[in-house]
């Protein structure tokens, strides 16, 4: 038991040094608290291992790389990398979200066209190209929200869950998420259509 008086920053330090073992540590100690967190947002158990893996993999270049600079806050970094890499499974997975704002209109629904031609087709891309721009540059936290809910279909129950925010202040982020989404798409003149609802 002596092992877990020893702080993560220490441990941290130790591995900088060439201590494998110390980073064994990290790893036993928080792996139960990320392999949660992940499976909360995939609800894959297979999947939940690997992206866990490769969360820890990610640790370790960043560290290795002395690019670490979380002193004192090992485990939020930790659970943000995790965070990170499940939503950007989802991302792959989806090039097309179906974004749907406050009044109920779907961004994506006055870009659609009849024919499927090659204009079409990359006037789509572009569209969706920069309202993948548009979702990078919203707050971390508004972000984490609008891909939760949009590219992976979590209920907000399911994201205050996972995110450890209350219902309400899930809404809110969505809310102004999308506030913000619709701000840069008048910007650049891009419409969406008022008259279509979702089922």
């Amino acid at each position: 038991m002596r092992k877990y008086a020893i702080g993560d920053s220490e441990l941290i330090s130790q591995y900088k040094k060439g201590n494998e073992g110390a980073f064994a540590i990290l790893v036993n100690r928080h792996k139960k608290r990320i392999y949660t967190t992940i499976y909360m947002i995939v609800k894959d158990q297979y999947l939940a291992e690997d992206l866990m893996q490769e969360t820890f993999v990610k640790v370790v270049h960043t560290i290795k790389s002395g690019r670490y600079n979380e002193e004192g806050k090992f485990l939020p970094w930790v659970s943000r990398i995790a965070h990170n890499l499940a939503i950007d499974h989802f991302r792959k997975a989806k090039r097309y979200p179906t974004i749907v704002m406050e009044d109920g209109s779907n961004i994506f629904n006055s870009i659609e066209f009849s024919e499927d031609s090659y204009e079409s087709h990359q006037i789509q891309e572009d569209i969706n190209a920069l309202l993948r721009g548009f979702i990078k540059e919203l707050p971390d936290a508004q972000r984490e929200v609008l891909m939760m809910r949009h590219y992976m279909q979590m209920s907000f129950q399911e994201i205050a869950d996972a995110t450890g925010v209350s219902i309400n202040t899930a809404l809110g982020r969505m809310r102004y998420a999308l506030i913000n989404i619709r701000k840069k798409m008048e910007q650049k003149n891009i419409a969406y259509d008022q008259n279509f609802y979702p089922k």
